[in-house]
């Protein structure tokens, strides 16, 4: 009977720690970041595990010859264990994330789960493996990104899903090793993904829809008042004025009539908001130095992180494209990942948090060490 252990290396389970930043990069993407997205995270670790289960277990014959000391040709994890597990780990995947983020959510992780499926059963081993594994990790990114527009995710996705492709197409040759042509052109391909990264954050904000800052934070978008109250006229609804986009006098006096009650509920003027709160604009011009600074910073950083860890390794494969240097190269991609999601997160506006994506990456490396992640 297959022990715990046994489980944790058939699924690569330290591997799952690249997934998360994928689902968390979506939902800065598209501004959405927020209580729904560490179930979605969840669901995608769900999803990854079941990939890797039912990986071995479609290649349960070619590892029997290649590498018998895995868990299903060494005989300690029984083949239908195996594909029992995948299947009960893409179920609960798929109904987390419906439940999480309801059929929108559902609407992509439905998909996502097929292409996992697809490239296990029927594309790894045909010149469309890569593109389609390269498939699954943008679909994850898009997942993260469900609950808002998708398409404001696709340069997320398609950055992960690059990066995606040139560790797939390294692991074609982890046996074998390979030309050096191949690591030439995924070296290429990782210069090219790494630059994509590292351009400063963008705005998040999205009409009516709360962006947030380069720490995460919950900002104001377009159409939200910044002192926190949009001025209300008679019956408590917005002002005339206002509506029409027409300036306000400064210091005119604004006040809101209850309809139905007798009293008026007098409101600050803008003069007297400035004269209470002195040092707010100093405060918030320093908070927006530090954002800003963030937003510049931080992805270049990652990115260039991300680059230099495997982009190495790739290096060496082209010095000595041996099995073994294939092998850490993928490695090296797989536990090199979050440093991109990082990057990625930081870009769509949440600098802090991508920093702390970007910190899987060397506990992933340590891990790595005891589990492997190919």
């Amino acid at each position: 009977m297959a022990t715990l252990a046994d489980l944790v290396e058939l699924v690569r389970a330290p591997a799952a720690l690249s997934v998360p930043g994928d689902v968390v990069a979506g939902a800065a993407a598209a501004g959405v970041l927020d209580r729904r997205t560490p179930a979605l995270a969840g669901a995608s670790v769900l999803l990854y595990w079941a990939g890797m289960a039912a990986n071995d277990w479609a290649d349960r014959r070619l590892d029997a010859v290649e590498r018998p000391e895995r868990p299903i040709p060494s005989g300690r994890v029984h083949p239908g264990t195996a594909v029992g597990l995948a299947a009960g780990l893409t179920t609960a995947g798929v109904a987390l994330a419906a439940a999480a983020g309801g059929r929108r959510a559902a609407a992509v992780a439905v998909p996502l789960a097929v292409t996992v499926w697809g490239y296990d059963l029927r594309a790894k081993n045909t010149p469309a493996g890569p593109a389609v594994m390269a498939a699954c990790r943008g679909l994850d990114v898009l997942l993260g990104a469900s609950g808002g527009r998708l398409t404001r995710a696709l340069p997320a996705a398609l950055t992960v899903a690059a990066h995606t492709w040139t560790v797939t197409a390294l692991s074609r040759r982890e046996v074998t090793g390979a030309d050096p042509a191949l690591p030439l052109g995924t070296l290429a391909g990782t210069a090219v993904v790494a630059a994509a990264a590292a351009r400063a954050a963008r705005p998040t904000q999205d009409g009516d829809r709360p962006g947030r800052d380069a720490l995460g934070r919950v900002g104001a978008g377009r159409g939200a008042d910044p002192a926190g109250a949009r001025p209300a006229g008679p019956g408590g609804q917005p002002s005339a004025a206002r509506r029409h986009g027409e300036p306000q006098p400064a210091e005119s006096s604004r006040s809101d009539v209850r309809q139905g009650g007798d009293h008026v509920t007098s409101r600050r003027t803008d003069r007297n908001r400035a004269r209470l709160s002195p040092r707010r604009g100093s405060a918030e011009g320093r908070a927006g130095s530090l954002r800003g600074t963030l937003a510049a910073v931080v992805p270049a950083a990652l990115a260039a992180w991300y680059a230099a860890g495997y982009g190495a390794a790739q290096a060496r494969v082209v010095a000595e494209p041996s099995a073994g240097r294939v092998r850490a190269a993928v490695g090296a991609g797989i536990t090199g990942l979050p440093a991109l999601q990082g990057a990625l997160t930081a870009r769509g506006g949440a600098g802090l948090l991508g920093l702390a994506v970007a910190a899987a990456a060397p506990l992933g490396r340590r891990l790595a060490r005891m589990v492997s992640p190919t």
